[in-house]
């Protein structure tokens, strides 16, 4: 048996985030050091590579039922799922025996872990924790087509702590069934762990009275491999490039209108669309892949217009470039309120994304300079916490 600590990673595979950043960081340790498991759903094996640590599966709910409840503003989990969760975390945890898990928004690792007495480490954004100075904004729910905006967001104001609450109430009955004391909301369900990760700066998401155990580790960067597009070559430096990619959690039915609105600009547009939609013939401006290596992408463009998500806005933050985030969930609505404030960004709700509205707010980013020098003060932050050496730094320390 080796006598390596071993570490098991669980990633919640609902969304291509909740996969890239554990697989990013289980890469990142020594392996000489550390016997590295990794369970996740299949459907994002391109992400993990091949003979990198030790794979199991695991059920996740899929991503189509995971995005239709984000949309409605309804419960991600029920008990029935989350006990199921449970019981499979469990057993595979028994049959590895970890001296560490490491999970990513697999919610049912705060009764798994501590019924199976293992140390747990989470990976999460801080502007979910209940010590970041939050006026949560209204995300794009149904109530705002048919109240307005105004009306909706007054109602959100009032409504959402007991919302929140709502939300986590199946976790939060699962652990009482355990013997385990409840959480609070969901806040404290996003973020429970013996240590606590957060894949952001503290410049840019603050926080305050942060307990020891939560940390800052600064965001995680991925980028797909594989062979560049035929055309990528073909660009020329003549035109400034904006790269557009609404990920595996965006509105997929944007695309048509951001393509519209971005045909007439005098730019080159990298458009990645996830293999979620199929244009057709698309204008001379455009050029199209399936997946296109992020970093690369958003170095080489002076824009990046995507959901909002923290994992393609950090990406082309980092490479000192603005963001434009169109967001329809409360996730991607917190993640570009804080770059918006910070200046390096604008945020379009996903409701209110017309063709004008989309070019108005590209062209005002590109015109006005503010913007490039909020992006860059971003990435100095960003250069100054490298995710994988903090993490690394942390685990040699639990362990």
């Amino acid at each position: 048996m080796s006598q390596r600590p071993r570490i098991l990673f669980f990633a919640e595979a609902v969304t291509l985030a909740h996969v890239a950043r554990p697989a990013v960081l289980a890469r990142s340790l020594d392996s000489d050091l550390y016997d590295i498991h990794f369970a996740s759903n299949s459907g994002y094996d391109f992400v993990l590579g091949e003979g990198l640590f030790t794979r199991w599966t695991i059920y996740t709910i899929p991503s189509e039922r995971f995005l239709c409840s984000l949309a409605r503003g309804a419960r991600l989990y029920d008990f029935a799922t989350l006990s199921r969760y449970v019981a499979e975390d469990r057993s595979l945890i028994e049959e590895v025996r970890p001296d560490l898990v490491v999970g990513d928004f697999r919610l049912s690792l705060a009764v798994s872990a501590p019924l199976s007495q293992v140390p747990y480490a989470t990976i999460t954004n801080a502007h979910w924790s209940p010590y970041a100075a939050n006026d949560f904004p209204m995300p794009e729910l149904p109530m705002v087509k048919y109240l307005g905006l105004r009306l909706s967001s007054a109602l959100f104001r009032l409504a959402h702590p007991v919302s929140f609450v709502h939300h986590a109430r199946p976790l939060n009955k699962l652990r009482r069934l355990h013997g385990l004391e409840p959480l609070g909301d969901l806040r404290y369900a996003y973020t429970f762990a013996d240590h606590t990760l957060f894949v952001d700066v503290p410049s840019l998401i603050p926080t305050h009275n942060l307990p020891a155990n939560h940390h800052y580790i600064g965001p995680i960067l991925w980028s797909p491999e594989g062979t560049l597009p035929d055309w990528w070559e073909n660009i020329t430096g003549e035109r400034a490039c904006i790269y557009v990619t609404l990920g595996s959690s965006g509105d997929v039915r944007l695309v048509s209108t951001i393509v519209k609105a971005l045909s007439k600009v005098n730019a080159n547009i990298l458009l990645a669309t996830a293999g979620r939609t199929d244009l057709g013939a698309l204008p001379d401006n455009i050029w199209a892949a399936d997946y296109l290596p992020g970093e690369q992408a958003a170095q080489r463009s002076a824009l990046v217009i995507c959901s909002g998500g923290s994992g393609t806005v950090y990406q082309a933050l980092s490479t000192a470039t603005p963001v434009l985030g169109i967001a329809s969930n409360l996730d991607q609505y917190l993640t570009m309120r804080y770059v918006s404030e910070a200046g390096a960004g604008v945020l379009l709700r996903a409701g209110m994304a017309t063709m004008s509205a989309i070019r108005q707010a590209t062209e005002r980013i590109l015109t006005e300079p503010s913007y490039q020098e909020a992006a860059q003060n971003v990435a100095h932050e960003f250069s100054r916490m490298r995710a994988t050496e903090r993490f690394s730094q942390l685990v040699s320390t639990w362990l």
